[in-house]
Protein backbone atom coordinates (compact mmCIF):
# COMPACT_ATOMS: atom_id res chain seq x y z
CA UNK A 1 0.00 0.00 0.00
CA UNK A 2 1.48 3.04 -1.33
CA UNK A 3 0.85 5.84 2.01
CA UNK A 4 -0.45 8.91 0.51
CA UNK A 5 -0.04 12.61 1.81
CA UNK A 6 -3.10 13.40 4.30
CA UNK A 7 -5.83 15.20 1.96
CA UNK A 8 -6.48 18.93 2.94
CA UNK A 9 -8.39 19.95 5.52
CA UNK A 10 -12.01 20.65 5.11
CA UNK A 11 -11.86 24.48 4.91
CA UNK A 12 -9.13 24.12 2.77
CA UNK A 13 -24.79 14.21 -30.62
CA UNK A 14 -27.22 12.70 -33.09
CA UNK A 15 -28.83 14.42 -36.19
CA UNK A 16 -31.55 11.59 -36.85
CA UNK A 17 -32.38 8.33 -35.42
CA UNK A 18 -30.53 6.21 -37.66
CA UNK A 19 -27.30 8.06 -36.31
CA UNK A 20 -28.09 6.42 -32.88
CA UNK A 21 -26.33 2.90 -33.92
CA UNK A 22 -22.94 4.48 -35.45
CA UNK A 23 -20.89 5.47 -32.42
CA UNK A 24 -19.97 9.31 -32.60
CA UNK A 25 -16.88 10.48 -31.38
CA UNK A 26 -17.90 13.69 -29.55
CA UNK A 27 -15.99 16.33 -28.02
CA UNK A 28 -14.62 16.21 -24.58
CA UNK A 29 -15.68 19.11 -22.30
CA UNK A 30 -12.48 19.70 -20.86
CA UNK A 31 -12.07 20.76 -17.19
CA UNK A 32 -10.70 21.02 -13.72
CA UNK A 33 -11.99 17.82 -11.90
CA UNK A 34 -14.53 18.86 -8.82
CA UNK A 35 -12.87 18.45 -5.42
CA UNK A 36 -14.20 16.00 -3.23
CA UNK A 37 -14.61 18.56 -0.30
CA UNK A 38 -17.49 19.35 2.21
CA UNK A 39 -18.77 22.38 0.23
CA UNK A 40 -19.17 20.11 -2.47
CA UNK A 41 -21.21 17.59 -0.75
CA UNK A 42 -25.13 17.53 -1.08
CA UNK A 43 -26.71 16.74 2.24
CA UNK A 44 -30.24 15.37 2.03
CA UNK A 45 -32.87 13.52 3.77
CA UNK A 46 -31.33 9.81 1.89
CA UNK A 47 -27.74 10.78 3.34
CA UNK A 48 -27.84 12.61 6.38
CA UNK A 49 -27.83 10.15 8.82
CA UNK A 50 -24.25 8.85 7.24
CA UNK A 51 -23.36 12.60 6.87
CA UNK A 52 -24.01 12.65 10.50
CA UNK A 53 -22.33 9.83 11.70
CA UNK A 54 -19.01 10.10 9.89
CA UNK A 55 -19.35 14.05 10.96
CA UNK A 56 -19.15 13.19 14.64
CA UNK A 57 -15.80 11.16 14.44
CA UNK A 58 -13.69 11.07 16.70
CA UNK A 59 -17.09 10.65 18.55
CA UNK A 60 -18.53 7.35 17.14
CA UNK A 61 -19.62 4.31 19.50
CA UNK A 62 -17.41 2.22 18.33
CA UNK A 63 -13.98 3.06 16.15
CA UNK A 64 -14.84 0.79 12.95
CA UNK A 65 -17.52 2.20 11.00
CA UNK A 66 -19.05 0.89 7.37
CA UNK A 67 -20.56 3.03 4.72
CA UNK A 68 -22.81 1.15 2.34
CA UNK A 69 -24.70 3.33 -0.40
CA UNK A 70 -24.94 2.16 -4.33
CA UNK A 71 -23.11 2.77 -6.50
CA UNK A 72 -22.67 6.59 -7.32
CA UNK A 73 -24.69 7.26 -3.91
CA UNK A 74 -21.69 9.70 -3.03
CA UNK A 75 -20.44 7.37 -0.25
CA UNK A 76 -16.72 7.88 -1.73
CA UNK A 77 -17.40 11.42 -1.80
CA UNK A 78 -18.26 11.64 1.46
CA UNK A 79 -15.26 8.75 2.85
CA UNK A 80 -13.01 11.90 1.19
CA UNK A 81 -15.12 14.20 3.24
CA UNK A 82 -14.04 12.26 6.66
CA UNK A 83 -10.77 11.46 5.60
CA UNK A 84 -10.03 15.13 4.98
CA UNK A 85 -11.36 15.60 8.41
CA UNK A 86 -9.79 12.59 9.97
CA UNK A 87 -6.23 12.89 8.51
CA UNK A 88 -6.76 9.67 7.35
CA UNK A 89 -4.69 7.61 5.19
CA UNK A 90 -6.10 5.43 2.29
CA UNK A 91 -4.93 2.18 2.43
CA UNK A 92 -5.34 -1.11 -0.05
CA UNK A 93 -7.76 -4.07 0.81
CA UNK A 94 -5.22 -6.35 -0.75
CA UNK A 95 -2.20 -5.13 1.61
CA UNK A 96 -3.82 -5.38 5.02
CA UNK A 97 -0.94 -5.72 6.87
CA UNK A 98 0.21 -2.10 5.55
CA UNK A 99 -2.63 -0.56 6.20
CA UNK A 100 -2.36 -2.22 10.24
CA UNK A 101 1.11 -0.74 10.63
CA UNK A 102 -0.51 2.53 9.79
CA UNK A 103 -3.34 2.09 12.14
CA UNK A 104 -1.14 1.17 15.34
CA UNK A 105 0.31 4.21 14.84
CA UNK A 106 -3.13 5.82 15.56
CA UNK A 107 -3.51 7.13 12.37
CA UNK A 108 -7.27 6.69 10.75
CA UNK A 109 -7.44 4.22 7.55
CA UNK A 110 -10.15 4.27 5.02
CA UNK A 111 -10.53 1.15 2.69
CA UNK A 112 -13.11 1.37 0.08
CA UNK A 113 -15.21 -1.28 -2.26
CA UNK A 114 -14.50 -3.99 0.27
CA UNK A 115 -17.34 -5.91 -0.98
CA UNK A 116 -16.18 -5.72 -4.27
CA UNK A 117 -13.44 -8.65 -4.56
CA UNK A 118 -11.97 -10.46 -2.14
CA UNK A 119 -9.61 -9.74 1.00
CA UNK A 120 -7.62 -11.49 3.52
CA UNK A 121 -10.47 -12.53 6.27
CA UNK A 122 -7.68 -13.13 8.98
CA UNK A 123 -5.86 -9.93 8.28
CA UNK A 124 -8.84 -7.65 8.03
CA UNK A 125 -9.89 -9.05 11.42
CA UNK A 126 -6.37 -8.42 13.01
CA UNK A 127 -6.39 -4.93 11.56
CA UNK A 128 -10.15 -4.35 13.69
CA UNK A 129 -8.66 -5.65 16.72
CA UNK A 130 -5.36 -3.18 16.19
CA UNK A 131 -7.73 0.10 15.56
CA UNK A 132 -10.05 -1.18 18.82
CA UNK A 133 -6.81 -1.17 20.77
CA UNK A 134 -5.02 1.53 19.97
CA UNK A 135 -8.80 3.78 20.49
CA UNK A 136 -8.44 2.99 23.96
CA UNK A 137 -4.96 4.74 24.05
CA UNK A 138 -5.83 7.47 20.94
CA UNK A 139 -9.28 8.46 20.83
CA UNK A 140 -9.07 9.48 17.02
CA UNK A 141 -7.96 6.22 15.93
CA UNK A 142 -10.66 4.58 13.30
CA UNK A 143 -11.12 2.61 10.73
CA UNK A 144 -13.93 3.38 7.63
CA UNK A 145 -14.73 0.86 4.89
CA UNK A 146 -16.79 1.42 2.30
CA UNK A 147 -19.13 -1.08 0.58
CA UNK A 148 -22.41 -1.41 -1.80
CA UNK A 149 -23.62 -3.81 0.82
CA UNK A 150 -23.74 -4.14 4.46
CA UNK A 151 -21.82 -6.25 5.98
CA UNK A 152 -24.10 -9.02 7.01
CA UNK A 153 -24.51 -9.52 2.79
CA UNK A 154 -20.00 -10.30 2.78
CA UNK A 155 -19.36 -13.86 2.02
CA UNK A 156 -17.24 -14.25 5.28
CA UNK A 157 -16.29 -17.50 6.55
CA UNK A 158 -14.48 -16.52 9.73
CA UNK A 159 -16.37 -16.83 12.28
CA UNK A 160 -14.43 -14.13 14.11
CA UNK A 161 -14.60 -11.42 11.77
CA UNK A 162 -18.09 -11.55 11.07
CA UNK A 163 -18.36 -11.33 14.89
CA UNK A 164 -16.46 -7.78 14.77
CA UNK A 165 -18.23 -6.96 12.04
CA UNK A 166 -21.44 -7.14 13.76
CA UNK A 167 -20.32 -5.39 16.27
CA UNK A 168 -19.29 -2.17 13.80
CA UNK A 169 -21.22 1.07 13.12
CA UNK A 170 -23.17 1.26 9.87
CA UNK A 171 -23.62 4.18 8.21
CA UNK A 172 -25.89 3.69 5.34
CA UNK A 173 -26.88 6.05 2.23
CA UNK A 174 -30.53 5.77 0.93
CA UNK A 175 -32.26 5.68 -2.08
CA UNK A 176 -31.47 9.14 -3.66
CA UNK A 177 -34.44 11.40 -3.42
CA UNK A 178 -35.99 13.97 -5.50
CA UNK A 179 -34.94 16.65 -3.82
CA UNK A 180 -31.21 15.32 -3.82
CA UNK A 181 -31.38 14.07 -7.23
CA UNK A 182 -32.66 17.67 -8.58
CA UNK A 183 -29.52 19.31 -6.59
CA UNK A 184 -27.23 16.66 -7.68
CA UNK A 185 -28.06 17.21 -11.32
CA UNK A 186 -27.92 20.78 -11.25
CA UNK A 187 -24.69 20.60 -9.67
CA UNK A 188 -23.34 17.96 -12.52
CA UNK A 189 -24.47 21.35 -15.11
CA UNK A 190 -22.63 23.97 -13.08
CA UNK A 191 -19.53 21.93 -12.66
CA UNK A 192 -19.21 22.12 -16.04
CA UNK A 193 -19.82 25.64 -16.01
CA UNK A 194 -24.01 24.88 -17.49
CA UNK A 195 -26.99 27.24 -16.22
CA UNK A 196 -29.48 24.77 -17.12
CA UNK A 197 -33.51 25.97 -16.78
CA UNK A 198 -35.07 24.25 -13.87
CA UNK A 199 -37.85 23.14 -15.94
CA UNK A 200 -35.10 21.17 -18.23
CA UNK A 201 -34.07 19.54 -14.86
CA UNK A 202 -37.41 18.38 -14.07
CA UNK A 203 -37.75 17.14 -17.96
CA UNK A 204 -34.65 15.26 -17.55
CA UNK A 205 -35.65 13.95 -14.30
CA UNK A 206 -38.66 12.56 -14.96
CA UNK A 207 -37.51 10.93 -18.12
CA UNK A 208 -34.27 9.27 -16.98
CA UNK A 209 -33.26 6.12 -14.84
CA UNK A 210 -33.27 7.94 -10.98
CA UNK A 211 -29.49 7.01 -9.94
CA UNK A 212 -26.69 9.46 -9.58
CA UNK A 213 -24.36 7.55 -12.23
CA UNK A 214 -27.25 7.91 -15.12
CA UNK A 215 -28.05 11.54 -14.81
CA UNK A 216 -24.12 11.73 -14.66
CA UNK A 217 -23.83 9.80 -17.85
CA UNK A 218 -26.75 12.14 -19.61
CA UNK A 219 -24.81 15.16 -18.57
CA UNK A 220 -21.88 14.73 -20.31
CA UNK A 221 -23.69 13.46 -22.97
CA UNK A 222 -25.30 16.77 -23.14
CA UNK A 223 -22.73 18.82 -22.44
CA UNK A 224 -20.40 16.99 -25.34
CA UNK A 225 -23.14 17.22 -28.09
CA UNK A 226 -23.86 21.12 -26.97
CA UNK A 227 -20.45 21.44 -27.35
CA UNK A 228 -20.33 19.72 -30.77
CA UNK A 229 -23.62 21.74 -32.10
CA UNK A 230 -22.20 25.03 -30.42
CA UNK A 231 -25.76 25.04 -29.36
CA UNK A 232 -27.65 25.87 -25.55
CA UNK A 233 -28.37 22.93 -23.75
CA UNK A 234 -31.98 23.15 -24.27
CA UNK A 235 -35.38 20.50 -24.05
CA UNK A 236 -35.74 19.26 -27.17
CA UNK A 237 -31.23 18.75 -27.05
CA UNK A 238 -32.40 16.53 -23.77
CA UNK A 239 -35.10 14.50 -25.24
CA UNK A 240 -32.39 13.60 -27.98
CA UNK A 241 -30.01 12.39 -25.71
CA UNK A 242 -32.59 10.83 -24.02
CA UNK A 243 -33.97 8.73 -26.57
CA UNK A 244 -30.85 7.60 -28.09
CA UNK A 245 -29.38 5.93 -24.75
CA UNK A 246 -33.21 4.72 -23.62
CA UNK A 247 -33.41 3.24 -27.32
CA UNK A 248 -29.72 1.88 -27.52
CA UNK A 249 -27.84 -1.43 -26.53
CA UNK A 250 -25.38 -1.54 -23.79
CA UNK A 251 -22.70 -1.01 -26.64
CA UNK A 252 -24.47 2.02 -28.49
CA UNK A 253 -25.06 3.47 -25.08
CA UNK A 254 -21.02 3.16 -24.50
CA UNK A 255 -20.36 5.12 -27.46
CA UNK A 256 -22.75 8.03 -26.70
CA UNK A 257 -20.51 8.17 -23.15
CA UNK A 258 -16.88 8.57 -25.03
Amino acid sequence: MEIKQPLLPLDARFENKSDFGVPRQLPLALGSPVPFSVDNFIVSMANRKAFEMLESWPHWPSPVTILVGGEASGKSHLAAVWAAQAYAVQGDKNRLDKAANIAAQGIPVLLEDMDSGTFDEVSLFHLINIVRQVQAANPQAALLMTARTRPALWPVRLADLASRLRAVNLAEINAADDILLQAVLAKLFADRQLLVEADILRFILNRSERSPARLAAIVMCLDNLALERQSRISRSLAAEVLAAMTAGDKNEETSLLL
